[in-house]
C-alpha cells in the first residue's frame, strides 16, 4: 500500500498522531482506541508496510515509532499544488 492510501484511513492517521509525541508499544496505542487489538495490529503492519512507522521488538513486544520520511514525495507533490509556479519557475533555471 502507498503512503497515501495508508494516511486514508483515520485510524491510522490517528495512530501517526499519537507516535509522534514518542514511542509506544502495540498494546499502549490498542488502549486509546475502542477497536480491536487485532484491528490495531492490523493497521499497524500496514503503517509498517509502507514505512510510516518502524517497530523493534523486545522480547514479546513491539515499540512503534514515527518515520515521516517517506511522506516527503507526497508533502511536494502537495506544496506544487499549493504553489503551481514553484515547478515552473524550477524549469524556467
Amino acid at each position: 500500500m502507498d503512503v497515501a492510501s495508508a494516511i486514508a484511513d483515520p485510524v491510522r492517521r490517528d495512530i501517526l498522531t499519537l507516535l509522534r509525541d514518542g514511542v509506544m508499544t502495540a498494546g499502549e496505542i490498542a488502549g486509546c482506541f475502542e477497536i480491536s487489538r487485532p484491528a490495531i495490529s492490523r493497521h499497524l503492519r500496514v503503517l509498517r508496510e509502507c514505512g510510516l512507522v518502524v517497530d523493534e521488538v523486545n522480547g514479546r513486544e513491539r515499540r512503534y515509532q514515527l518515520d515521516t520520511a517517506p511522506l516527503a514525495p507526497l508533502e511536494a507533490w502537495l506544496g506544487a499544488l499549493h504553489d503551481p509556479w514553484s515547478g515552473r519557475l524550477d524549469a524556467l533555471e
